[in-house]
Order: structure tokens, then C-alpha cells, then sequence
């Protein structure tokens, strides 16, 4: 696992509460959501990266989902093409950021769609999902990109998890957090697997950022298997963010 020493998060602006959601759990509180998102922003500073923070975009209501606008290694960046169309936008700012981090860009070109949400490295695997905003071309086209750059790359369409990582994290050390349909998908075998029930499903999101996996509040069952497979757990309340489908790793861009 290697270590990270950046992060990209974007403060959400007013109009997030508007953003695109398919869950029912209610409108934003704004406020609150402000709130949690700084105590996200503090807590990626303690686990020892320097945060790049980014101002509200307004005409963008989910751009505080930042991980959607790019796939980021340690040697180049892949610029998504996000499969909302209001949020296609997104990636201007995003790849002016990252200007100054990277050289080597890549881009998944229409009629490829591709969230980074869909994404999952483990190692020199990734995994590619795809789901409603990512599609077989895009998916195609990151698997050819990262397959050329020496990694390997297995294209997973999802069957009820609305984003890969909504159901599934990499912790390092060959342990991968799953839920619902990944505890038993093939693709996943030769894990040591920590598998989180379905009535704490929305904790399988969590992320690990140097020597802490950040996980939500709120999950008991969930932060005793990561302690005992080892990890020091950091919890954050989420609520807000749950919202509108969002996780911890939504938030950032971790390189």
C-alpha cells in the first residue's frame, strides 16, 4: 500500500442540497453538512497528507465528489468522463488541479462514461465497476490505459451497488472490506476478506489513508473486524453525505 501524501477534497456549495441522489433519507442540512465535511478535512490532515482544498462550485451541486472526476497512480492521471451529464463539467477544474501534481494525463473520451467512484486499486490491480454511470466503453477504454502503464485490470458490472466502492474497500496488506454482492464474488478470492452485513452495508466505504482507515459513525461490528484485523479506525459522522449517495472515499482524490 503505498503511502499518500496529497489529498484533493472541494468545500460543497449551497446548491449540493439540490445534487443528484437516488436515496430517500431526506434533503441536506447544509450547515451540518459544512461541518462534517471540514471534520473530514482535518482528519485526512492527521493522518499526515497536505489537503489541496477546493472552493464551492455552484453550477456543479455534487463537484464536492471529487473522486468522480479523476482516476490518480502514483505516475500519471486518467481524466474521467463522468456519466452524469450535469456533472460533466467537473473535470475542467479537476485537471487544472492536478496540472500541478502530474505530467503524464490520460482521458476517457465519449461515448465512454467512467466514475471514479467505479474504481478500486489494490496494489497493482484495479478493479473496474460497471454500473449506471460507468459504461463498457469507458470501462474498455481505463482497463486499456492501465493495462499499457504495466497494471492489471478486471471490468466488474454491478448488479445493485450504485458505485464499485459503495460496497467494497481496500485496506492493504491483501485485505479487502466487502459487502452485498462482492462477499462472494470470485473476482475477490484470494482476499482475506473482513465482510460487513447487509444492515451496515454503508460502511464497507470506508478508506485507508496512511497508518488510519476512516470509517462512518456509527457501525460497531464494522470498527471492531478493522481493529482486530490491525488498523486504527478514526470514525466520522456521514449523515449528510449519505444523503446524496455519497462516502467517505467521494470526497477525495488520494494520491
Amino acid at each position: 500500500m503505498s503511502i499518500f501524501k496529497n489529498v484533493i477534497a472541494k468545500t460543497p456549495g449551497k446548491s449540493y442540497v439540490g445534487g443528484l441522489t437516488t436515496s430517500d433519507l431526506g434533503t441536506p442540512d447544509y450547515d451540518k453538512l459544512l461541518v462534517q465535511h471540514e471534520a473530514y478535512v482535518e482528519t485526512l490532515k492527521k493522518c499526515g497528507v497536505e489537503v489541496t482544498l477546493l472552493s464551492p462550485s455552484e453550477e456543479f451541486p455534487d463537484s464536492t465528489f471529487v473522486e468522480d472526476a479523476a482516476v490518480l497512480t502514483s505516475n500519471f492521471a486518467v481524466i474521467t468522463n463522468p456519466g452524469a451529464e450535469s456533472r460533466n463539467g467537473e473535470i475542467v477544474e479537476i485537471e487544472s488541479v492536478l496540472k500541478d501534481f502530474y505530467e503524464k494525463f490520460y482521458y476517457i473520451k465519449a461515448p465512454g462514461t467512467l466514475d471514479g467512484g467505479d474504481i478500486l486499486q489494490a496494489d497493482n490491480s484495479f478493479f473496474i465497476g460497471i454500473s449506471e454511470r460507468t459504461n463498457e466503453e469507458g470501462a474498455r477504454q481505463l482497463k486499456e490505459i492501465l493495462e499499457g502503464e504495466g497494471f492489471e485490470a478486471t471490468i466488474i458490472p454491478l448488479k445493485k451497488f450504485f458505485h464499485l466502492k459503495t460496497g467494497i474497500a481496500y485496506l492493504g496488506n491483501n485485505k479487502m472490506v466487502v459487502a452485498g454482492e462482492f462477499v462472494d464474488h470470485p473476482a475477490f478470492d484470494s482476499y482475506e476478506k473482513i465482510v460487513i452485513s447487509s444492515q451496515d452495508e454503508y460502511s464497507a466505504n470506508c478508506i485507508r489513508v496512511n497508518d488510519f482507515v476512516i470509517i462512518p459513525k456509527g457501525y460497531e461490528e464494522t470498527k471492531r473486524q478493522i481493529n482486530e484485523a490491525g488498523y486504527e479506525t478514526i470514525e466520522l459522522d456521514m449523515s449528510e453525505v449519505r444523503k446524496q449517495d455519497g462516502g467517505l472515499s467521494c470526497l477525495s482524490l488520494r494520491f
